[in-house]
């Protein structure tokens, strides 16, 4: 299987670590009410089988909500790849926003929310999976909005907060290597020897008698290896999951490092390595199986629309070479759903522009926020004049602006405020704060004076 899928599996699984390690935040975005609205299953036909509905699942917290009467607004936390449920405990700072501002908090992701009866027959074919694409949900969204604004006579908030998002990853926009780059800085210099001197290690013990055996017993596996590229695939994952998720109070990368280089003298560096790692995995090292699914949403959308082109060279980053190859990429697609799917990379630069990104946000996006932590490995970079820069750190007009940090990671922004967070942290939350109170007071005010 095509290591470039496993790569958009493992941002999947990397979503659902954010949900996991953000269990230590008490305030959370809770359940609420779990509601549910009839949905068209195609909203760009009109053949007589895309009228059918089904229902799509959404969360409500009414808990600050001053009323129908109150001019408050809707916070509506859209999209992501993880379940409704998991990820309401995640957004701690949607609950700030909601007590702060007395608004309506609704959120609706990936999950239960099915055409057809079943996810058996949803995933049963390309003539049922069709429907699931990007500007589907966006009109699901839409719609959605428009009848709750009717029903319970709110106003919502004409603004947008997107924090982490990769909206240039596509297209060759940004480099192959962009992401793995900054996993690479984020673990510095000091780690590169190690981790390459360590692949060369691992296939040389694998190679000799018991040796899957005793790097299974190095390393602390929690099931037997298969293979020394196994565990290779592994600790790169490790590598890439502890640097997005490298937020306070948990310091992944700082604490791999600190242990390897902690370790006594004389230890081997597969020994380095593998008490590096074991920071990361308790009680012992869980080798997952990164296998791309038929059954899985969002490796349907890479191999149709969201076509992100990760690669890495031999020498430009601290991992093993896998330049990005659209043939290969391709066939693993058509295996997984059939010779009739060909992914569209080009797709969502078209449909949502992308090239020329400050000329295409500052014609026709106004109140956005980007948030960022430059050492997240996704945000997104391109190149000008052959300088490697960020323009999501740059404010594009005035109402699209760019908010970052220097030391957060992903999705930090997102979470629950807490008393120990560090002054930076705080500040970036109040700077959007106070840019989500201006959208408000400007809407009110035009609304007034209507």
């Amino acid at each position: 299987m095509e290591q470039h899928l496993f790569f958009q599996l493992l941002l999947f699984l990397l979503l659902l670590m954010t949900v996991c390690v953000s269990a230590m935040y008490p305030r959370t975005a809770r359940l609420g009410m779990v509601s549910k609205s009839m949905k068209n299953t195609d909203h760009f036909n009109y053949r007589p089988e895309t009228y059918t509905t089904f229902q799509q699942r959404y969360l409500i917290n009414s808990a600050y909500w001053s009323g129908a009467n109150s001019s408050s607004p809707i916070f509506v936390y859209t999209g992501d790849v993880a379940s409704i449920t998991g990820v309401a405990t995640f957004a701690g700072f949607m609950v700030n926003l909601a007590s702060r501002f007395k608004g309506l908090l609704l959120i609706r992701y990936y999950g239960e929310s099915v055409p057809f009866g079943s996810k058996d027959i949803a995933f049963n074919n390309t003539n049922t999976l069709t429907y699931f694409s990007s500007t589907q949900a966006l009109v699901d969204y839409a719609e959605l909005l428009i009848n709750l604004k009717k029903n319970l006579s709110a106003e919502y908030l004409i603004g947008a907060l997107a924090s982490s998002a990769p909206v240039i990853y596509f297209d060759h926009i940004t480099p192959q290597n962009g992401y793995d780059s900054i996993v690479t800085k984020d673990f510095r210099r000091d780690l590169l020897h190690h981790h390459k001197q360590s692949r060369f290690e691992i296939d040389q013990v694998a190679a000799k008698p018991n040796g899957l055996a005793n790097l299974s017993q190095i390393f602390r596996t929690c099931e037997p290896l298969n293979s020394s590229q196994q565990l290779k695939v592994s600790l790169e994952y490790t590598y890439q999951g502890s640097a997005q998720q490298d937020n306070p109070p948990s310091h992944y990368v700082s604490d791999i490092c600190n242990t390897r280089n902690g370790a006594p003298e004389g230890t081997s560096i597969l020994g380095r390595v593998a008490e590096g790692v074991s920071q990361c995995w308790t009680p012992c090292h869980r080798i997952y199986d990164f296998q791309p699914s038929n059954m899985d949403e969002w490796v349907w959308q890479t191999c149709t629309e969201m076509v992100m082109p990760f690669g890495r060279g031999d020498n430009d980053t601290m991992f093993q070479a896998s330049p990005f190859n659209l043939n290969n990429y391709t066939k693993t697609c058509q295996n997984l759903f059939g010779v009739s799917v060909t992914p569209r990379p080009h797709w969502i630069t078209t449909e949502f522009g992308g090239h020329d990104i400050k000329s295409v946000l500052g014609n026709f996006a106004s109140n956005t926020i980007f948030s960022n932590g430059l050492r997240d490995p996704n945000i997104t970079l391109t190149r000008s004049n052959g300088v490697l820069h960020c323009r999501v750190l740059q404010d594009i007009s005035e109402s699209v602006v760019a908010v970052y940090t220097l030391k957060g990671a992903h999705c930090l922004d997102l979470r629950a405020p807490m008393p120990n967070d560090p002054d930076w942290l705080v500040a970036q939350r109040d700077k959007e704060i106070k840019i989500v109170a201006l959208w408000l007071a400007e809407y009110n005010g035009k609304r007034l004076s209507n």
